[in-house]
């Protein structure tokens, strides 16, 4: 249905203005929860004021929305003139959601809340992944959820939403699987399967999408309209958001900045995915008699192979610092975000080199953007594959219009 709205642009978190028309009662529900799920917990003066609706609607959308479960009360605030203020915020039990993460050598599976905390998180490790064993995991895993949450909260579960690399049947090679076993991947249907155990809706998308989409829900992106963003996992990926809204694009692909060109030192040409991801850096250490797999164990700690990390550092900036200024060339984002499934100092390191890297780069015609650091850190994708059951249900997507409820 369209809808007769005003886009807003300042820098206060509003996204959409709001109507005091019947019959739109859905899309003033999603805007007062996004609102607050950006902004915090507000009173309902202020979100009338902020979302241009009448304190009559919003108070309506606020008794329903708390009944529901979905809002919970604050302590009311004081020292204005006339009756103190009670701010409502997200109540952390109104909802659950299921993210999933298919990498290259584990998968994890988180239960998060309605504000993004995650309740219970579980790994399985592979050789590589093969469609039936993710499927098991995710049953098990989902039984294991409800058991924890028991069978009142078990039924506030939103859906489960699915991060895995594009194509990842393309892969093989760098994988290191076999090419006929992960060609299973390519007419795998991740709704009817899990249909099979499930009848919770299944959102799949590509997992530096959804490593996107949990920084603007939950991370930096609460505080920025647009920008680009890069994350280096197994393999570098990345996301765009525009206008408070991750942009998949058509077909659900933009943001593919792992397949940007990259001009390598022996002058050949390949992708940044072969310039920048964690596998070559996996590769390094293997070579010089490391185990690779310590770069996944938990807690992280890549302390003892300094001048091989500082290498791998140094040759992923100056790939990125490229990356990024053609992106920006493209689309004017003012900040670029890098974050990855590493330390936090290994990321302040990178981007500390990536501003290095820029500084020297030809920006004729170009503005240049300003380059920091995401906040999420290495559970960014099944965060953000947790986020789109959320948003399928409760929130707005300026992009995608209303998703499906």
């Amino acid at each position: 249905m369209e809808l007769n709205t005003v886009e807003s642009r300042s820098t206060d978190p509003q996204i959409y203005r709001g109507t005091n028309q019947s019959g739109l009662r859905d899309y003033n529900e999603r805007l007062v929860l996004s609102m607050i799920q950006r902004g915090g917990a507000l009173p309902g003066v202020d979100i009338a004021r902020r979302a241009g609706l009448s304190s009559q609607t919003v108070s309506v959308i606020l008794r329903s929305l708390e009944a529901d479960g979905l809002l919970s009360r604050g302590d009311p605030q004081r020292g204005k003139v006339g009756k103190p203020s009670i701010p409502m915020g997200l109540n952390p039990d109104g909802a659950f959601s299921v993210g999933v993460k298919i990498g290259r050598r584990s998968a994890d599976l988180v239960l998060t809340d309605f504000v993004g905390t995650t309740r219970m998180q579980l790994q399985t490790t592979y050789r590589y992944p093969m469609p039936t064993a993710i499927l098991g995991f995710i049953k098990a895993g989902l039984t294991t959820f409800r058991e924890h949450l028991g069978d009142t909260l078990s039924a506030r579960i939103a859906g489960i939403g699915i991060a895995k690399p594009h194509e990842i049947w393309s892969w093989h090679d760098t994988i290191g699987a076999p090419e006929a076993d992960i060609a299973e991947w390519k007419d795998l249907d991740f709704e009817s399967e899990i249909a099979r155990f499930s009848n919770l809706p299944v959102f799949v998308e590509n997992d530096a999408t959804a490593a996107c989409r949990a920084e603007h829900v939950y991370g930096r992106g609460r505080e920025l309209t647009d920008f680009a963003y890069f994350f280096i996992g197994s393999f570098i990926g990345g996301g765009v958001v525009l206008n408070h809204s991750v942009f998949e694009g058509a077909q659900g692909n933009a943001g593919a900045f792992g397949s940007l060109p990259a001009r390598m030192s022996d002058g050949t040409d390949h992708q940044l995915i072969d310039a920048a991801s964690l596998y070559l850096l996996e590769a390094d250490l293997a070579r010089s008699g490391f185990d690779p797999a310590r770069i996944w164990a938990q807690p992280q700690d890549w302390s003892d192979f300094p001048d091989i990390l500082t290498a791998w550092i140094d040759n992923a900036a100056r790939h990125l610092a490229r990356a990024a200024l053609t992106v920006c060339a493209v689309i004017d984002f003012q900040v670029v975000l890098i974050d990855g499934a590493f330390p936090p100092e290994v990321r302040e390191r990178l981007v500390l080199r990536v501003q290095e890297e820029m500084e020297g780069l030809d920006l004729r015609g170009l503005i240049r953007p300003r380059v920091e650091a995401g906040s999420v850190g290495r559970n960014a994708r099944a965060l953000g594959g947790a986020s789109a059951p959320i948003f399928s249900q409760f929130l707005l997507n300026t992009h995608g219009g209303l998703a499906q409820s």
